[in-house]
């Protein structure tokens, strides 16, 4: 049913320049209702992403950082496929999609490569509480870029918002004093290193949602996916050859990552795309400010962390709120939700 929805909307709004009115349709259906399997794909949604962050903050404990990023996007490239095949709209963006040659490349890089690579190591040096703070950024980060490079509209709102938002979000990188699971405290050049990592991974993905847009926004998103994540997996896959040596990993982290891939990231992707359609843009980013929250507590309570402390909740509501903020400015911000 989900995917026949998805299906349909795509195939009603085909031709460049019709993403926007699809993105208004949704606005106007979440003014209108607000059912119970909405709710249900909301609820699923951040779960899917608190307990991917949890499992991946688990993996890079294991393995290589590097190699579970590789296998997050090349098994959500699996699923992504097999499913849009069955589709004949999707079967024919795939094609189209390929032939585009560059623009994918450079989206695989950014949105895959650079934001699976920045993410998956970050969460090695500082746990993935952290990291996942950082990337609930993405909607200040995108305003920030917005502006500068793309002529967005600033508002006094974003503004606040988006210095809110970093001020929470660096004040909890630093005060939370915990370790990535199984890991060592980090000290301060490892704690820089990862949120340095973090960070970069998030602006590569905001600066992808702009050229995504820009580029391939005439295509149905399923039809599209394939093609991103196929590039920026083999981008993973290579430097994993390369850089990582493969010897010595257990068939049971071998396993998890397979699921980080297909059991977690690809139906995150699928969810997104739905609740933009029935709920709007500014809905489906706003799921994301209670990810850093559940990820926290899901790491006190597998007995990873200690329960936090009220400086860290009191941090984590103050990114919360800024980024709540940004993305209250204005829907043109936030076109385009993380996964």
């Amino acid at each position: 049913m989900l995917l026949r929805r998805s299906e349909k909307a795509d195939a009603d709004a085909s031709g460049s320049g019709h993403d926007r009115s699809r993105y208004d349709r949704g606005r106007r259906s979440s003014a209108r209702r607000n059912s119970p399997l909405e709710a249900a794909f909301s609820i699923t949604l951040v779960v899917l992403l608190a307990a991917s962050w949890l499992l991946a903050g688990h993996l890079v404990t294991r393995v290589s950082p590097m190699l579970v990023a590789a296998g997050r996007a090349g098994g959500s490239f699996v699923v992504l496929t097999l499913i849009a095949l069955l589709y004949r709209r999707s079967r024919m963006d795939m094609r189209v999609a390929a032939s585009r040659v560059r623009s994918v490349a450079l989206l695989g890089f950014l949105g895959f490569f650079a934001y699976y690579a920045g993410t998956m190591i970050g969460t090695g040096f500082i746990g993935a509480s952290r990291v996942g703070l950082i990337t609930s950024l993405l909607p200040s980060i995108t305003f920030a870029i917005g502006v500068i490079e793309f002529g967005e509209p600033s508002t006094r709102s974003k503004i606040v918002g988006t210095l809110l938002a970093v001020s929470g979000a660096v004040g909890y990188v630093l005060a939370e004093g915990e370790a990535p699971a199984g890991g060592s405290s980090p000290g301060g050049a490892t704690m820089l290193w990862g949120g340095m990592l973090g960070f970069g991974g998030t602006f590569a993905y905001a600066l992808y949602g702009y050229i995504y847009q820009k580029r391939l926004s005439d295509l149905s998103s399923l039809g599209v996916l394939p093609a991103i994540t196929g590039a920026g997996t083999v981008m993973l896959m290579l430097a994993v050859i390369l850089f990582v040596p493969l010897d010595g990993i257990a068939v049971t982290d071998l396993v998890g990552i397979a699921a980080l891939g297909t059991v977690l990231t690809a139906p995150v992707f699928l969810l997104l795309h739905e609740l933009i359609l029935r709920k709007g843009p500014l809905f489906t980013a706003a799921l994301s400010l209670a990810v850093p929250f559940s990820v926290r507590i899901g790491e006190w309570m597998l007995g990873w962390a200690s329960a936090p402390n009220p400086l860290v909740l009191f941090l984590l509501l103050v990114c919360a709120i800024g980024v709540g903020l940004t993305i209250r400015g204005g829907h043109r911000v936030a076109e385009r939700p993380s996964a």
